[in-house]
């Protein structure tokens, strides 16, 4: 899908994500990637944009994975994974892995849009961001420490803090946008959504584009903690 994103009923949602919801009824592509989303090739999978609020204070739920795992060790990303047989759709692969990585209840949920499918090169996954409203909050942990070291809500107003964003350069030589936020550095795929849903929002303020450094060469360390509702 290019044309816009698959849109749920929005009721019950807070004033805030209206502008949000408004725009991306004609989200395409483009507006997350300069890279065409392949239709004949690539690893179906789906990650969980979990928005919420935590002491009247918008935030999105982030992971980091562990540092041990063979690909995208220590990196900070959305909950999710690749589809399996058994799912329905990508809602049901982004629920499913975000059940199984930090023990969240598919019932607190409420899914707003499923994003167009975006092309990760690197891995060969053609991925399909779900964004969802976290209406009833609870306490989430890693469920196996194994492969996700890290849990964190981090607040929107520190993400678009121009305090906490820079670009990640890769040893190739691309750029893309970053965050540090509360020990985290969030930076490819992750914060290319991340930073075109701020944007989005009309959530994002100037931030200076000179601030760079190289891309990770190994995961920061973390300690395995609960999320408080």
């Amino acid at each position: 899908m290019t044309d816009g994103a698959s849109m749920t009923d929005g009721n019950g949602t807070p004033d805030w994500l209206a502008p949000l919801l408004d725009r991306l009824r004609d989200a395409r592509v483009e507006d997350f990637t300069r890279l065409p989303t392949p239709t004949d090739s690539g690893r179906p999978s789906a990650v969980l944009i979990l928005l919420g609020e935590h002491d009247g204070e918008p935030d999105v739920l982030m992971l980091q994975r562990a540092a041990t795992l063979r690909t995208h060790a220590g990196q900070p990303a959305f909950p999710g994974g690749a589809s399996d047989p058994g799912d329905a759709d990508a809602v049901a692969t982004a629920l499913r892995e975000a059940q199984e990585e930090v023990d969240l209840d598919p019932a607190t949920v409420t899914v707003l849009a499923d994003l167009p499918p975006l092309w990760i090169p690197v891995s060969g996954f053609v991925v399909t961001p779900v964004l969802a409203w976290w209406h009833a909050p609870h306490a989430v942990h890693p469920k196996d420490p194994a492969e996700v070291a890290h849990v964190a809500r981090l607040p929107i107003a520190e993400l678009v803090d121009p305090d906490n964003r820079l670009q990640i350069r890769h040893p190739s030589g691309w750029m893309g946008p970053a965050f540090q936020v509360r020990g985290m550095l969030v930076w490819g795929f992750t914060a290319g959504v991340l930073s075109a849903l701020l944007e989005m929002a009309g959530w994002a303020r100037p931030w200076p584009r000179d601030r760079i450094a190289d891309m990770p060469t190994s995961p920061p360390p973390t300690g395995t903690e609960d999320v408080p509702a």
